[in-house]
């Protein structure tokens, strides 16, 4: 399977979703110099894009994925939501998937202003041929000694969704599964077992924290002037966890494929 990714930070959702076994990364689109860096770094034969809002003939994917900007969504903003500079940037998204016509699309924001985006989110997904899910999870769910709960939805082209989608209709009708919160997530449906088992990469790697938290909380090293510490900071604090992508994955790889 190719994977696509857009706004994709250091990477993390693409890793995890790599761990899983979907497949491998082909394009990533990021706006932030630092953050093209380290994606450069660890996937150096993956064609990079810096703006979503150009238009260009993106290569075709199977699976599209990204974590769109959440400063107007949060539960920590002003509330702008949807309707926000920086949140708004969804509807790049969206395009690129009615574009691009990828058979998954996986999209990742914050579980403390959900109400702000999912419900348009899972809606514009319909509009455009897929059916969708969402799933919640936090970094404590794979393990790690922190919370970040985040929300991942999971859409998939349903049959005849992707040519509704291409003629403006919104498919079949039928509606799509409602939110569910962590814990009903944990006791019942798709998945419940990959939660239970709090699995981490396939190949045994495992974390006793959150990669560098230590010199994330301590400050980080003193060869690091103040604009790359800030960058850091910042690329770290917006990243998705992997392991936990990776669950997300993994029930794709279960459930769909």
């Amino acid at each position: 399977m190719r994977i696509g990714s857009l706004f994709s930070g250091i990477g993390g959702l693409e890793l995890g979703l790599e761990w899983a076994g979907l497949g491998s990364v082909v394009w990533q689109c990021e706006i932030d110099p630092f953050c093209r860096a380290v994606l450069a770094k660890h996937w150096p034969d993956v064609t990079r894009f810096e703006d979503v809002t150009a238009k260009r003939d993106w290569p075709h994917v199977d699976l599209v994925c990204g974590g769109f900007p959440c400063q107007d969504v949060s539960g920590a903003g002003k509330g702008a939501g949807l309707a926000g500079a920086r949140s708004g940037l969804w509807y790049e998204f969206a395009r690129i998937v009615g574009e691009v016509r990828p058979r998954f699309v996986v999209v990742e924001n914050v579980t403390s202003g959900k109400r702000r985006w999912l419900p348009t989110v899972r809606r514009d997904l319909h509009v455009l041929g897929y059916r969708s899910r969402a799933i919640a999870l936090s970094a404590a769910d794979v393990g790690a000694p922190h919370l970040r709960r985040r929300v991942f939805v999971v859409a998939d082209a349903y049959p005849g969704g992707l040519e509704a989608g291409r003629e403006g209709g919104a498919g079949d009708g039928r509606p799509s599964p409602g939110f569910r919160d962590p814990d009903e997530a944990r006791r019942q449906g798709a998945g419940a077992e990959a939660y239970e088992r709090r699995e981490g990469p396939s190949d045994g790697r495992w974390w006793a924290s959150e990669p560098d938290v230590g010199r994330v909380a301590h400050g980080l090293s003193g060869g690091l002037d103040g604009r790359r510490r800030r960058a850091r900071l910042r690329s770290l604090g917006n990243a998705v966890v992997p392991q936990c992508a990776e669950v997300v994955g993994r029930i794709i790889a279960s459930e769909y494929l």
